[in-house]
């Protein structure tokens, strides 16, 4: 059934979506490096590589510079363009290609390069890749201000591995654990509903039982206790 799920509203959106994404298109190709997509090696289900489609919004060499796969708040690597394309997400809505391909879902685990996909834990990585990843997810909504919470600190490279991967690493988990209908329906929903109203806690009051956060990361979560 989420399969075809996949299919229709992938299918739709790319209808849908095709007045927005062409000009966007163009506007790319007469900018920066000249690039529409980029391309960049995801873990998938069952652990195999695929190629993620974005919007060029980097530099072409930008995982190899820098803090690399991780991307902070004003990131020189970043194109002019490319600000607008990642504040609004645009630059996700090629993804929409991968799902109708079968190497990604509407709703998941959110896919990670290798790199930062070794930092969850074991356990953890072997829950993971039971399904295929999404283009939204429970933990796309949770870390969804991720390059503002890092921008606040010097090491954040050495944060993310020690302290955002684990705990994004459970979210992801608890989602593979806990999947239904219900909750792809629910991702859905909350998905559109924080883009309109970026400091909702609604993921907190719809998935009760999420894992709770370390105290590092509550403030900057929103993270709502369960009893408030």
């Amino acid at each position: 059934m989420q399969r075809f799920l996949d299919i229709f509203f992938s299918g739709l959106a790319l209808l849908v979506l095709a007045p927005l994404l062409l000009p966007i298109a163009l506007m790319l190709r007469l900018t920066g490096e000249g690039e529409i997509f980029f391309l960049q090696e995801r873990v998938g289900k069952d652990g195999k590589p695929f190629k993620l489609y974005k919007f060029a919004t980097m530099l072409k060499n930008s995982p190899y510079v820098g803090t690399g796969t991780v991307t902070v708040k004003n990131d020189p690597r970043v194109l002019p363009m490319g600000h607008f394309l990642r504040r609004t997400k645009i630059n996700e809505l090629p993804q929409l290609l991968n799902i109708l391909l079968g190497s990604m879902s509407v709703v998941g685990p959110r896919p990670q390069a290798r790199k930062n996909f070794e930092a969850f834990p074991m356990n953890l990585q072997k829950l993971i890749i039971q399904v295929r990843p999404g283009l939204s997810g429970i933990g796309s909504v949770i870390f969804r201000g991720e390059e503002d919470i890092l921008a606040d600190y010097a090491d954040n490279v050495n944060f993310y591995d020690k302290v955002i991967a684990p705990y994004k690493g459970q979210v992801e988990a608890w989602y593979v654990e806990n999947q239904s209908m219900f909750t792809y329906f629910a991702v859905i929903f909350i998905t559109i509903w924080v883009v309109i109203f970026s400091s909702s806690r609604l993921v907190w009051r719809v998935f009760k039982g999420l894992p709770i956060p370390p105290d590092t990361l509550k403030g900057h979560l929103n993270y709502l206790a369960m009893d408030a």
